[in-house]
């Protein structure tokens, strides 16, 4: 009985622990940051990779808005520790565009590879955040507009890169979603103002080209 209630004081003290780095983590891009954020849907706890909102084919498990929608997403300390406060779990979504950053994302084995020959090249990235099938990198809020004639002037684009500007979402660390586990590639610099994000343009540019003088292959996932 003594082991088994040393068990359950354990798995109590995790959850509790677990509970306080979401919040805390929510409250650090929200009032530190000031990055709009909201709570994603809990993966389907009946199915590790099927998500809980209702749709049986979702393709992002877990990792998007729901119920609040994402007009709800704020930086408002009080509403921020309310959703937490009832869904301690829940992932943590930012809201990206307006004054929130935006991101590039590719799937991760071309990205681990573009982000090894952007680190011989000397060009300096923002924050990277990892999920188990693709990798984000976040840049400066960018308008249609301003992607289209970026894209417009490139030759190649690769398929594979997804552009999360204003009216998108990215799910941020350390969420648990119905694909795994949301993490840091390149975690943000310590400090209480918000992380420096590097252009669009520049990390772009920059993607393509070490993706094309790689030889990567970057299927469409």
């Amino acid at each position: 009985m003594r082991e088994i209630l040393g068990k359950r004081r354990r798995l109590l003290s995790r959850r509790d622990n677990r509970r306080s780095e979401m919040l805390s983590a929510a409250l650090t891009f929200a009032t530190e940051w000031q990055w709009p954020v909201l709570p994603g849907v809990a993966p389907d706890p009946q199915g590790r990779a099927r998500c809980g909102c209702p749709d049986p084919e979702c393709t992002v498990p877990g990792a998007h808005p729901f119920d609040p929608g994402l007009l709800a997403a704020t930086t408002d300390a009080r509403m921020v520790r309310w959703w937490w406060g009832n869904r301690p779990a829940a992932p943590i979504v930012l809201a990206t565009g307006d004054k929130a950053p935006c991101a590039v994302s590719l799937p991760a084995p071309a990205a681990s590879r573009a982000l090894a020959a952007l680190d011989r090249q000397g060009m300096r990235l923002g924050p990277v955040v990892a999920a188990p099938t693709r990798w984000s990198l976040l840049v400066k809020p960018y308008s249609l507009e301003q992607l289209g004639e970026l894209l417009y002037a490139k030759d190649h684009v690769p398929g594979s890169l997804r552009f999360h500007g204003e009216g998108g979402y990215l799910a941020l660390p350390p969420s648990e979603t119905g694909q795994g586990q949301i993490r840091w590639e390149r975690a943000p610099l310590p400090g209480s103002s918000s992380p420096w994000v590097p252009d669009v343009e520049a990390v772009v540019d920059a993607v393509v080209e070490a993706l094309t003088r790689t030889g990567v292959s970057a299927p469409e996932l």
